[in-house]
């Protein structure tokens, strides 16, 4: 008979996540140390697309090689962003987010398949669509209302059902995790420390309820093009629900 333990249910991982101790995972950052240096890296995606006259072939081939930039947007983050546009634009949902590509393949029409999650639109250099650069350093153009994922990088809790943006954990404390960034190692103050610790477990608390709602509302469809799982349902790439025409 086997003894080993069943792992922990989402319902239990979001139990502990909602039990995190937001004094405890700032020190942690505290331990760990972080200072963004607006070097753009977690923003960007093909490092070489765009510029002019410059690189060998083969440096255009690894460019090509890279992954566009990736970064988890809750529904309501999409809906938020989208009111940040100002009064002379208006975003719609496919100026904010995407599908994420993961379980897509490309069809004869186009992307084809289903996914569990919306990402961050991007640009045709596979950068984030709302990354700027500014006297040579990167922005935010929206940064007040950027995602929980944009506002912990370069951190990640460790449980179940949550993600870890960008590779694995180059370090870590208790259960804080920190991914690859220059500004790691870096002196922070307790505020920001604790500021970015209540975001984390903010977000952590999200992922688990996304995840358990995307599981409760799943339901397999057998239709042409992308469909997308989220916890409101099934929805077309433009956001609207399957089941609108």
């Amino acid at each position: 008979m086997s003894t080993e333990s069943s792992p922990p249910s989402l319902e239990e991982e979001l139990a502990r996540a909602r039990a995190l101790d937001v004094a405890a995972l700032a020190d942690a950052v505290e331990s760990i140390g972080f200072e963004c240096t607006r070097c753009g890296a977690c923003c960007k995606g093909y490092e070489t697309c765009g510029s002019e006259g410059g690189g060998d072939e083969s440096e255009g081939e690894r460019a090509g090689e890279r992954e566009p930039h990736t970064a988890t947007v809750f529904p309501d983050e999409v809906r938020r962003l989208m009111g940040t546009a100002g009064e002379r634009t208006a975003y719609d949902w496919r100026d904010v987010a995407r599908p994420m590509p993961y379980g897509l393949s490309e069809g004869a029409d186009g992307l084809e398949g289903e996914t569990f999650e919306w990402a961050l639109q991007t640009t045709g250099c596979g950068d984030c669509t709302f990354y700027r650069e500014v006297d040579g350093q990167g922005a935010c153009a929206v940064h007040d209302a950027r995602p929980l994922v944009c506002r912990t990088y370069p951190f990640s809790v460790a449980l179940g059902g949550t993600s870890q943006p960008m590779g694995e954990a180059v370090d870590e404390e208790g259960m804080v995790r920190a991914h690859e960034c220059e500004g790691l190692g870096r002196d922070i103050s307790r505020a920001d420390a604790e500021e970015l610790a209540a975001a984390l477990k903010q977000r952590a608390v999200r992922e688990l309820e996304e995840a358990i709602g995307v599981r409760d509302t799943y339901e397999p469809t057998n239709v042409e093009g992308v469909v997308v799982h989220d916890s409101e349902g099934q929805k077309r790439p433009d956001g609207r629900p399957l089941d609108v025409d």
